[in-house]
């Protein structure tokens, strides 16, 4: 559910927008401006994030749950583990690769500029567990 002013502002309730359902174990609520984008991703306890980069910074921050990021290239000496729970803040500049699991049953809200055109038109496959040459998804509604 969301509603736009005559000054351009929209305003959501993320309960009323419906979880467009990524895998078994990750869902998802985008909400999207010009510049910016907020996600609410919920991952099940031992859900998988493969590993990634991409083009947008990024800040996750844990509502609810923990997820371990690995932060880096595997293999990489750089590499770092962060166990990142409710309350807490992990911001990732871009092209940084990164991978995440569930600890538990997770609500995780990410925020990235500019926003991910990827999740807007359904070509996040690394997410969805499908191959590279596969169609895009359906972009979410």
């Amino acid at each position: 559910m969301s509603g736009t002013s005559n000054t351009g502002a929209t305003w959501y309730r993320w309960e009323s927008m419906p979880r467009e359902v990524i895998s078994s174990m990750i869902e998802r609520r985008l909400v999207t401006g010009s510049r910016l984008m907020v996600a609410h991703v919920y991952i099940k306890k031992d859900g998988v994030v493969p590993l990634h980069s991409h083009d947008n910074e990024q800040v996750t921050y844990i509502l609810e749950g923990a997820l371990r990021l690995w932060v880096g290239a595997d293999g990489s000496p750089d590499q770092r583990v962060h166990d990142v729970r409710a309350g807490e803040v992990l911001v990732i500049p871009p092209n940084l690769p990164h991978r995440a699991v569930a600890l538990e049953d997770t609500l995780d809200v990410d925020v990235f500029c500019p926003p991910r055109q990827d999740w807007l038109d359904g070509t996040d496959r690394y997410l969805r567990g499908e191959p590279a040459g596969s169609p895009p998804a359906s972009p979410p509604a």
